[in-house]
């Protein structure tokens, strides 16, 4: 039975920050680490899951993630052509600095606040992803001092939006790690097969009826919703890789043209003819 896998990242001697490039689209990788990550990629779209979040984005993502939140990664299952930086920190980032300097009194709370999970929007991100692309032509005391600016940046924005409502799933998720793991790689590998809470009940060793009350206490979802939600996100991305509305209804395992558009619409607002149209003419 799979787990959410741990993470342990090395960095270089002498530097208190890490700064890659990862690629591992073909890698379904559902993990955590003590360290808080601040991840960027420009991709057609992509797949947000952060907890017990779970979201697309469009064109690009920047998102700033607390210490042990588990979450998959942001290039899986791309399809096109992207791009992807990720900052991770040391567990004593500046020591005892951000939490006692009053200067720092706004990242200190920014930092705080990543242990939800927050993603960022509109002209902070474009200035955020400038500014992190600027940063592999510096020396490590530049690229320190232009992460601090990068964190000031962000703990002044308003174009943010929280991603979970409180830590109370990540801790159910992290003292359970095989369960979660397992279910998430579950849903992952059948939504467009039907998937059989029956099944995946006995994958983890419940009854169905214990199953739902412990995936509805993770999720605050029922099994089938987040089935759905799952399902749309993946609809969301390959209309925008260009299929066309009925491919993708099958593709992503609805049998039911209509009850897809009823459903597409109920969780995105829109029907996925106008969403389709609308994401095509953001792009021009």
């Amino acid at each position: 039975m799979n787990e959410i896998q741990l993470e342990r990242v090395e960095f270089e001697p002498g530097k208190s920050f890490k700064l890659f490039s990862p690629r591992l689209r073909n890698t379904f990788l559902w993990h955590y680490h003590p360290e808080i990550e601040l991840v960027y990629v420009e991709a057609d779209a992509g797949i947000r899951h952060v907890g017990s979040h779970i979201s697309s984005y469009t064109q690009s993502d920047l998102v700033f993630i607390g210490g042990n939140l588990p979450h998959l990664n942001f290039d899986y299952r791309l399809r096109s052509d992207y791009h992807q930086i990720v900052i991770q920190l040391r567990t004593n980032f500046m020591g005892d600095a951000i939490s006692t300097s009053p200067e720092f009194a706004a990242i200190n709370h920014l930092f705080k606040m990543a242990g939800l999970g927050i993603a960022f929007d509109g002209e902070t991100k474009a200035l955020v992803a400038e500014k992190l692309k600027a940063l592999s032509g510096m020396n490590s005391f530049e690229q320190l001092i232009a992460l601090i600016d990068i964190f000031q940046l962000l703990a002044a924005s308003n174009e943010m939006v929280v991603l979970n409502n409180d830590e109370t799933s990540k801790e159910f998720i992290l003292k359970d790690k095989i369960r979660m793991g397992a279910i998430y790689e579950y849903i992952d590998a059948n939504y467009h097969q039907k998937p059989d809470v029956n099944v995946v009940a006995g994958k983890v060793h419940l009854t169905t009826a214990a199953f739902c009350r412990y995936f509805k206490r993770q999720t605050n979802m029922t099994f089938t919703d987040f089935v759905n939600q799952y399902r749309i996100e993946r609809a969301k991305n390959l209309l925008m890789q260009g299929k066309n509305i009925t491919e993708t209804c099958y593709a992503i395992g609805f049998e039911s043209l209509s009850y897809f558009n009823k459903l597409f619409n109920k969780i995105v607002g829109e029907n996925p003819s106008d969403f389709k149209r609308n994401w095509l003419n953001g792009k021009k």
